[in-house]
């Protein structure tokens, strides 16, 4: 009896809440060469030079107000087109789109009138140049500023899974670009890790931190979830940390991964509950009859 691998292993685990065809690009891509020779020498690398941008920052008057987003926009897409694999852009490029139908799953079932919807839905590299990386961590911010502000006179609850709104939760076709001519085919933890440095360069001290810390925000994230849901699974999810805690000292491409890998799971789960709830939506339709929603208690 042969043994089993590691990447057979996660593929065939039924446990994993996962859309099984980007489960098996997240395995292809921590099988690249780049992940296993040059993941470990670029993570010490990216923890020197932003250490050392940081510092300098601080020590320079001038530094903490400069800022340079389109560069870093630029810098980018050029480097996403031309370094990594398109598969593993893939991976980057849909993350845009799954945390914005995370949030849109919140506005619409939070039942708090006035709410905008998230607009950020890049689907070409490309378009990750239109200041997506900015949006993309204030985006999390505004809607739980929306919601603080909110629930303060219509507090949430959990709604009935026929009364969920799920229609939001599509990935659109991407843009990968594979006939782009690539110097390299990196993977995307090691990409992560050469783009954090310029990330900490053109940005100022106040809005990297502000960037960092919007990675445990998924902490309330996942409890919105779990009271429009009823469901506690959400909360099994939550980063490690605390989330009055703000530290920008931490390691940076780690946690986007793992901010990204929580997001999917959240993202397939949230399909799970649709499909489970589609029966139960038709019985509703036939009978005509609607579940009176209760309150959260933690």
């Amino acid at each position: 009896m042969s043994e089993p691998s590691v990447w057979g292993s996660i593929l065939a685990d039924p446990t994993l809440p996962f859309d099984r065809p980007t489960l098996r690009q997240v395995v292809a891509d921590q099988r690249r060469w780049s992940r296993r020779w040059l993941y470990p020498l670029a993570r010490v690398v990216s923890r020197i030079g932003v250490v050392l941008i940081l510092v300098m920052k601080r020590l320079m008057p001038f530094a903490p107000r400069l800022r340079a987003h389109a560069a870093m926009d630029r810098m980018c897409v050029w480097f996403v087109r031309r370094c990594v694999a398109p598969e593993s852009a893939g991976l980057l490029l849909r993350h845009f789109v799954i945390e914005t139908n995370l949030l849109n799953f919140v506005v619409r079932n939070a039942g708090l009138p006035g709410m905008p919807e998230v607009t950020l839905l890049p689907t070409a590299l490309r378009q990750l140049g239109d200041r997506a990386v900015i949006e993309h961590d204030l985006n999390v911010y505004e809607v739980l500023a929306a919601l603080g502000s909110g629930v303060r006179d219509r507090p949430l609850w959990a709604r009935a899974a026929s009364e969920l709104d799920y229609s939001m939760l599509t990935v659109p076709q991407l843009d990968l670009e594979p006939a782009t001519r690539r110097w390299l085919r990196l993977d995307i933890q090691t990409a992560l890790c050469l783009m954090n440095i310029p990330f900490a360069l053109c940005l100022t001290p106040r809005e990297y931190r502000r960037a960092v810390h919007s990675l445990r925000l998924d902490e309330s994230l996942l409890a919105i979830l779990a009271t429009l849901t009823g469901d506690a699974t959400f909360r099994s999810w939550r980063p490690a940390g605390t989330l009055v805690r703000v530290d920008s000292a931490v390691d940076v491409p780690r946690a986007v991964y793992e901010h990204a890998v929580i997001c999917e799971q959240a993202h397939a789960h949230l399909l799970t509950c649709q499909s489970l709830a589609a029966p139960i939506m038709d019985l509703g339709t036939w009978s005509g009859r609607k579940s009176v929603p209760n309150p959260m208690i933690d």
